[in-house]
C-alpha cells in the first residue's frame, strides 16, 4: 500500500495470506527494485511484496560519501526481455496501447503528439539527447514495450530537458470501462512521500527548532535507542530499528482489512516490539519506521498536524497545487483506478480506496505529473532550503548497490537524484538529472512485479537507455532475501 525504495518481497507463507505492503522506497530506494525492500521470492501463486529500495539491502558497506551529481558510466542492467509478460494473477494489457501527450524539442505541446524540429541526437558528458522525432518514436516504442511485456494498465511519462519535453500517457486508467490514461490524472505516488516529510523537518531545521544531529528522544518518548539514534540517521535510513511493515501481525491486520485506519502510534508499536536490526550509523536499511518517526517529530516541534504543516510549509512554498496529504482514503478526482496482487491468495483486485494510513508520513502523498515535476527539480536543487541544508541533503551514503546512494530522503541513482513509491496500486518516479537539468516522472496504476522488478524501474531504465546513455537509471534485479517478511516501500 504505500512508497519507498523497494524490492519486492515475497512474505512468508502464514495464515491468512500475504502482505500489502507498498512500496514507499527509494523505490521509495525506493519503490520496487528502485526503493523497495530486499527482494524475495513469492510463494507459488502468490503477490510480490516490495517494499525497500530493491537492490538495497541492510548489508550496505560503512558511510562513504557519494556524490549525487557524478555521471556515471553506462552499464547498468539492460530493458526488459523478450518474452509474454507476468504469470497469473497480473493484470493484461488491453490490445495495442495508445499514447496520449505531446512531444516537443521546443519545449511546447505538438496537438499531433509528434516531435518539432530535428536536433542532434546525440548526448556526451552526462547530458541528455534532443527530443527530435526519431528519438520520441524510440520512447514510445520503449515505453509501449514495457507496457506490454509487464502487463501494466496505464502509465503517464513526462520528461523535461532545457531543450524540450515529452509528455505521454500510455494504456487505460480504467480496466473495467476501458478508460484511457492520460496526463493530468492524480495518483497516489507511495514513498516519494518521504522526500515531503523529510523537507518539512529540514525546513525546521534551518528555522532553529532542531538539529540534524539530535537524538529523537528530544522529541518522541519511548523509542528503542532513542538517546543514540539521530534525526539524521532517521532521514538517512540509518537507524537500526525494525521495519514495521516486516511484523507478521502488521501484516495480517493490513490485508485482513485494508480499510483500516492506523495511527502512527500503532505502527511503530509493531516495531517497537522487536529488538534493533544493528546499532545506530552502523549501515543502510530501507524502514518505514523511520520515516514515521520524524513525521511525528515535525508535529512536535511545528504544533500542527503533519498535513498541515506540508501544506503550508512545503506543497504551497514550492507551488504544488495538486498535492495532498490525505487523511483517510479520500481520492481527489480525476485519478487513475490501481491494480494490486497484495491479497491473500494473491489475485489482482482494485486498490485504489484502500486507506494509506498504515504508510502515513512514509507513503500517503497523492499528486500529479506537473507537480511532481516541479518537484523533481525543487529537490535537487533546494530552493526551499539554506544551501548548507541541501548540501547535507544531498551527501549520499552507500547502499549495497554500486552507483546508488541515500541522502537525506532521497537517492542518488547513476547521477538521477529523487525517489520512486509504491503502495499497493500504484508505482511512482520522480528524478532530477542535475548536469542535465532535466527531470524525469512516471506515474502507473500498478504496483505488481514483472519477473522480480518494479516496472517503475523498468520504465525509467528504457526511458534514460535512450535519452541519457551516461546516467542510466537502473536497480539490480530482486534477489532472494533471508528477511522473513516483505517490508513497504
Amino acid at each position: 500500500m504505500t512508497t519507498k525504495k523497494r524490492r519486492p518481497h515475497s512474505a512468508a507463507p502464514r495464515p491468512g495470506g500475504r502482505v500489502t505492503a507498498a512500496a514507499l522506497a527509494l523505490t521509495g530506494l525506493l519503490a520496487g527494485a528502485g526503493c523497495s525492500g530486499d527482494p524475495q521470492a513469492a510463494a507459488p501463486g502468490g503477490p510480490v511484496v516490495t517494499a525497500v529500495p530493491a537492490a538495497v539491502s541492510p548489508t550496505a558497506p560503512s558511510p562513504t560519501a557519494v556524490s549525487p551529481s557524478v555521471s556515471y558510466p553506462a552499464g547498468s542492467p539492460g530493458s526488459p526481455g523478450s518474452g509474454s509478460p507476468g504469470g497469473t494473477g497480473s493484470p493484461g494489457a488491453t490490445g495495442s496501447p495508445s499514447a496520449t501527450g505531446s512531444a516537443s524539442p521546443s519545449g511546447s505541446a505538438s496537438p499531433s503528439g509528434s516531435a518539432g524540429p530535428s536536433g542532434s541526437a546525440s548526448a556526451s558528458g552526462g547530458g541528455v539527447v534532443a527530443l527530435t522525432p526519431d528519438v520520441t518514436a524510440k520512447l514510445d516504442d520503449a515505453v509501449k514495450q514495457v507496457l506490454s511485456q509487464a502487463s501494466v494498465p496505464g502509465v503517464i511519462v513526462g520528461l523535461t530537458t532545457p531543450g524540450g519535453s515529452y509528455q505521454r500517457a500510455f494504456g487505460v486508467s480504467d480496466k473495467v470501462a476501458g478508460t484511457p490514461m492520460v496526463t493530468g490524472l492524480n495518483m497516489r505516488i507511495g514513498s516519494v512521500t518521504k522526500t515531503f516529510t523529510v523537507t518539512g523537518l529540514l525546513r525546521l531545521v534551518d528555522a532553529g527548532k532542531a538539529g540534524l544531529d539530535d537524538p529523537v528522544s528530544a522529541y518522541v518518548p519511548d523509542v528503542p535507542n532513542g538517546d543514540a539514534i539521530t534525526l539524521r540517521q532517521l532521514a538517512g535510513m540509518r537507524s537500526g530499528l525494525f521495519p514495521y511493515t516486516s511484523d507478521p501481525d502488521f501484516t495480517q491486520a493490513v490485508i485482513g482489512d485494508p480499510n483500516r485506519v492506523f495511527t502512527p502510534q500503532q505502527l511503530l508499536a509493531y516495531s517497537f516490539k522487536h529488538p534493533a536490526n544493528f546499532a545506530p550509523g552502523a549501515r543502510f536499511e530501507y524502514s518505514n519506521t523511520n520515516t514515521v518517526l520524524l513525521g511525528l517529530v515535525v508535529e512536535k516541534l511545528s504544533g500542527q498536524s503533519l498535513g498541515d504543516y506540508l501544506k503550508q510549509q512545503v506543497f504551497d512554498p514550492a507551488g504544488l497545487n495538486r498535492t495532498v496529504f490525505p487523511t483517510d482514503a479520500s481520492f481527489p478526482q480525476p485519478h487513475a483506478r490501481g491494480y494490486t496482487n497484495q491479497t491473500p491468495d494473491g489475485s489482482v483486485t482494485d486498490a485504489t480506496d484502500w486507506n494509506p494510513s498504515w504508510a502515513w508520513a512514509a507513503g500517503a502523498v497523492i499528486s500529479d505529473l506537473s507537480d511532481l515535476q516541479a518537484w523533481a527539480k525543487e529537490l535537487a536543487t533546494g530552493s526551499l532550503l539554506s544551501p548548507a541544508t541541501q548540501a547535507e541533503r544531498l551527501k549520499s551514503l552507500p547502499t549495497s548497490s554500486a552507483d546508488i546512494g541515500y541522502g537525506l530522503g532521497v537517492f542518488s541513482n547513476h547521477g538521477w537524484i529523487g525517489h520512486n513509491g509504491s503502495l499497493p496500486g500504484y508505482q511512482s518516479l520522480t528524478v532530477y538529472l542535475p548536469q542535465a537539468q532535466a527531470t524525469l516522472v512516471v506515474l502507473l496504476n500498478t504496483d505488481i512485479s514483472y519477473q522480480g522488478e518494479e516496472p517503475s524501474t523498468l520504465f525509467g531504465q528504457a526511458i534514460t537507455k535512450i535519452v541519457s546513455p551516461g546516467n542510466v537509471y537502473s536497480f539490480p534485479p530482486a534477489t532472494a532475501s533471508n528477511s522473513p517478511s516483505p517490508e513497504v516501500d
